[in-house]
């Protein structure tokens, strides 16, 4: 199970995302703003399935996840890092 950290940023609403298990995406950035923004890409998609994800944007080495202000952090961010276990997971098996 890959370890992740965050950090904080100038918006409270949003945490910055690092981890050593491999990159978020293979390279460039994306940006999505909604669920339909996110449509097709699926890191996105199921980052946005959840409930208070209010914008992404992902590098290779970070991603950060704004959530609603009503929506708060001890209660998403689990269910962000689920998310983000089954994508490295997927990864790897595809690696093998």
């Amino acid at each position: 199970m890959p370890d992740f950290n965050t950090e904080s940023t100038p918006n409270p609403n949003s945490l910055k995302i690092t981890t050593d298990a491999g990159p978020f995406i293979e390279e460039g950035l994306a940006s999505f703003g909604s669920a339909e923004e996110a449509e097709g890409h699926p890191l996105g998609e199921r980052l946005f399935s959840l409930a208070g994800v209010e914008n992404l944007l992902v590098m290779p080495e970070f991603l950060t996840v704004t959530k609603g202000a009503g929506t708060e952090w001890d209660l998403l961010l689990p269910k962000v890092e689920r998310v983000l276990e089954a994508h490295f997971d997927a990864a790897s098996s595809s690696d093998e």
